[in-house]
Formats: structure tokens, sequence, C-alpha cells
């Protein structure tokens, strides 16, 4: 199935990062205008000149409430309006996830810090971007959550649990704004193989990740850009309130899949 994006005006927050870059990519080459967000101006200025003069690139510091409003001023000054937001930001260093264990020994700076970005920012990009969707009568919220949000782990409390409000966030979203023509969905990635995360991840728990992945290989940021694409068009237009994994099956088996499954090959 074809779709197209053409003339929608696109918020990427994360836009230069590993997922977020090829969301930006993939977007624009169904039509869209982007708007790459992120932290890092320098790299989300270099990917706004590789798509053209249909993209611009933002500086935003997704735990700071007032970049998030200027984030939103800039885009309508440049646009003229919003129809998509995908908020792909989070905070998810090399540092931190190193940090972010078990809820026994959690600092509640890093716990603080977590939830500042990934839950209260995502709230207050989602809040401002609908000031400007409801008027219009129309809009589409992509959040990126993860399949961590799913089930427990021995690491990452912070991290999994701030995505889980992303996910009841989005489904708050959708009940409260779909009568007023917005739609909100969730994706859920998995082991995404991105440059940041393979090199933070040990190659030991990798292989572990893809043994319990039930597809042949991990995930790349396009196959997670391809799902966020579509649910920005007009062709998903009755999807709406739903959580999407794209973790090549990881979350929906049961545990041990892994090493049951050396049972049953020839």
């Amino acid at each position: 199935m074809s779709y197209s994006l053409d003339g929608k005006v696109t918020i990427v927050t994360g836009g230069a990062g590993g997922i977020g870059s090829e969301v930006c990519r993939i977007m624009g080459k169904h039509g869209a205008r982007i708007v790459v967000a992120d932290l890092n101006h320098d790299a989300a200025r270099a990917l706004a000149d590789e798509l053209g003069n249909q993209a611009i690139a933002i500086e935003l510091d997704l735990a700071s409430e007032d970049s998030i409003a200027a984030m939103i001023a800039t885009t309508l000054d440049h646009f003229g309006r919003l129809d998509v937001i995908d908020n792909n930001a989070a905070l998810l260093t090399a540092e931190m996830a190193r940090r972010d264990g078990d809820i026994e020994h959690m600092a509640t700076d890093d716990w603080d810090a977590t939830y500042r970005v990934n839950t209260r920012g995502t709230m207050i990009a989602c809040r401002e971007a609908l000031k400007v969707m409801t008027p219009q009568g129309s809009g589409c919220i992509i959040n990126t959550a993860s399949n961590l949000a799913l089930q427990g782990n021995l690491i990452q409390a912070a991290y999994s649990s701030s995505k889980a409000a992303v996910i009841q966030m989005t489904r708050s979203i959708a009940t409260s704004h779909g009568k007023r023509g917005i739609r909100a969905n969730a994706v859920l990635p998995g082991l995404t193989g991105t440059a940041a995360a393979l090199s933070y991840l040990p190659g030991e728990l990798r292989e572990t990740v893809e043994e319990e992945t039930l597809t042949p290989y991990l995930g790349t940021p396009a196959d997670i850009a391809h799902l966020v694409a579509f649910l920005a068009s007009d062709e998903a237009r009755y999807i709406t309130g739903q959580a999407f994994a794209a973790d090549g099956g990881t979350s929906v088996h049961i545990p041990g899949f892994a090493r049951l499954s050396r049972f049953f090959q020839s």
C-alpha cells in the first residue's frame, strides 16, 4: 500500500538521532515538511541541509518548557501550521543507561532527570501541539515509548516506567481529543541497531536480546521510521490510541524462549 504525507508539517523531536533522523528522511521522502528538533543543533542543521528546502532545524531541550514552546512557535512562524508531531527524544545516554538500574539502587536525581525529559517533556510537547491542532480540527501525535514498558526488567527501572507513562498519556490524548479530529498512537521499539544503542550495550547482552528476538535480525532505524510514517498518514486515519511494539516479537513470547527453542530445532 502506498501512502502520502504531502505537505504535512511534521516536528520530529530527537530528529538528529539514530531513529529520529531516519524518521525525518523517510517522512520527507513521502512529501512531509520536516522540523528537525534536537539538542544537538549542529547535527539537526546538517540533516535539515540534507533534506533541503522542505526542512528546518531547531535546537530543542526537552527538559525546558520554554524551549518546547519556542519549537512550536518557530514551526508556526516558518510553516504556518502543525499536522504531526513525533515525540522521539528521550534521555538515554550511555552514562544514564549505566546508572539506571533497579529501584533499590536508584539515585533520586537520575529518576527525576529521566522523568523530566521522557515523561514531563513529552507531555509538554503534546500539550503545546494540541493547542495548535485543536483549532485546526486535525492533527496526529506519535509518541515513542519502548517495549521495555511492557514487562519488568532487572535494569532501566526509570527509563521503562517513564515510557509506560508515555503509553498511558497517549491513550488519554486519543480519548480526550479523538472527536476533535486528533489521533494519538505510541510506537514501542525494541533494541534497534543505532550506533548509540550498540555503543553502550555489552556484546553478551546483545547476543541474549538477539536470541530472544523472533525475527532473524535486530531492527534498524528504518524499520521504526516506516511505522511512524504510516501512522502519520491519512491512510491510518482509523487508528488511534494504540501502542505498536516494533521489536521483532521480543515482547510476545513466554520467558525462556531462546533456551526452549533449542529443543525444537532440527
